[in-house]
């Protein structure tokens, strides 16, 4: 088995699982009171299940367990010995990845059941990021400082949270997003030879993608904080894992490749805060300013503004993947 077939077969194995689960999780969240009720700033008319991060979180982990048993079971020669090894040695990243995606899904879950309120989930994403970096999955952007590696790391992980959980404000837009820029984060993995980052990666992507199909044009289950929390993380994380700079890749304007596959969320955070900070108003209280509103307000339709903006997405993760 080829790797581009092992990528395509872990997308829609992720993609299954997140679909096929999904009207399971939606019962749950239903009953348990786990709902968006319509409200201020709300365009559904009706309570919606807020099953999109239990979903996408049950396809991850479906396709990384099932893949991981599938490489282990192969022969250790052949197509299968770099993902063997890469299993091997990023053992330990892995786990710490995956306990801090467990940690931006119950931070968001506790806080789409009753309000966790700013410092609470602030604390409970900073707590994650620091799990992450302690197990050496950093930046460095060449400093050779660790204090300035976690301080980076923990910075970049909570900037891309919140950046997801800001955009996560049409239906579909979010998770598109995600769907995209994780698939643009394989493509640059896959063509550095990194197989194991650009499996993962596509495990990402396949799992956003069972989504959202019942999240676009019209939702039956959304996100919620728990799924824009982890979308944003798993994003982040990939925004790491790459080595963007290696000895046979040696530009070192090559570490721009995250910002440029998410220029689109971070774009969008900076400018909506900036306008919130000039307004006096605290950054983090939600407001109509965002890229999406502003070209509804412009003459487009919500499904238009959001299919522009995977339209734009999706260009600049072209650019990414020209870039290497």
């Amino acid at each position: 088995m080829n790797h581009a077939t092992l990528y395509i077969l872990a997308l829609l194995a992720a993609a299954l699982a997140t679909a096929s689960t999904l009207p399971w999780w939606r019962r749950w969240c239903v009953r348990h009171d786990v709902m968006d009720d319509p409200g201020h700033r709300k365009i559904h008319s009706t309570p919606t299940p807020l099953a999109g991060g239990p979903a996408v979180m049950t396809g991850l982990l479906a396709a990384l367990l099932g893949g991981t048993a599938f490489v282990f079971l192969q022969s250790s020669a052949g197509a299968m010995a770099p993902f063997q090894y890469g299993l091997g040695k990023r053992a330990i990243q892995l786990f710490g990845i995956t306990a801090g995606a467990f940690g931006m899904l119950l931070t968001g879950l506790r806080d789409d059941k009753a309000d966790l309120g700013s410092a609470a989930k602030f604390s409970f994403q900073l707590l994650a990021a620091l799990v992450v970096a302690a197990t050496g999955v950093r930046v460095t952007l060449f400093v050779p400082n660790i204090l300035f590696s976690y301080f980076i790391t923990v910075l970049w992980i909570l900037t891309v949270v919140n950046a997801f959980n800001f955009m996560d404000n049409m239906n579909g837009l979010c998770a598109g997003l995600g769907v995209i820029g994780a698939a643009a984060f394989g493509l640059v993995a896959a063509q550095s030879g990194q197989y194991l980052v650009a499996t993962m990666a596509f495990i990402i992507s396949g799992a956003l993608l069972g989504f959202l199909p019942y999240n676009f044009p019209k939702a039956r289950a959304f996100l919620g904080d728990s799924g824009s929390h982890l979308v944003g993380y798993l994003l982040a994380v990939l925004g790491i894992l790459p080595h963007f700079y290696t000895p046979t890749h040696r530009r070192m304007l090559a570490v721009l490749t995250p910002l440029i596959i998410l220029a689109v969320p971070l774009g969008d955070l900076a400018w909506v805060v900036v306008l919130r900070l000039r307004a006096g108003k605290p950054f983090y209280i939600g407001d109509t300013n965002h890229l999406s509103h502003r070209l509804v307000r412009r003459g487009l339709t919500t499904r238009q503004a959001v299919v522009v903006i995977w339209l734009i997405s999706a260009g600049l993760g072209a650019i990414a993947c020209f870039w290497q």
